[in-house]
């Protein structure tokens, strides 16, 4: 991968992979993703030697393993040391639990 483009989506891809990611997130004000012609990847920021990722977990999951395995399978394809932030975490209903009014 030669493209801060492709590398990006590569990010995306392999962090939302990661079983308890709910999403990727820009920031309070929208200001992390990677900027490409005509679009932009959000919840991935690049730099030369290094990048961010900034995720959503559910709040099921053990946010701490969830982050490390977010850095590792994001390393992978980025080919560059990945700082994993988590931005939020999500609250889905549990399978059995009545919605709440």
């Amino acid at each position: 991968m030669s493209s801060s483009a492709e590398v990006a989506d590569a990010v995306a891809t392999a962090a939302t992979s990661v079983p308890g990611v709910t999403g990727l997130n820009a920031g309070r004000f929208g200001e992390v993703a990677t900027y490409t012609p005509g679009r932009r990847v959000v919840g991935v920021r690049l730099q030369d030697y290094s990048g961010e990722v900034h995720i959503e977990v559910d709040l099921h999951r053990n946010v701490t393993d969830t982050a490390e395995a977010v850095r590792e399978a994001v390393e992978a394809v980025a080919d560059r040391p990945m700082t994993v932030i988590v931005e939020d975490v999500s609250v889905d209903e549990q399978p059995g639990t009545p919605d709440s009014v």
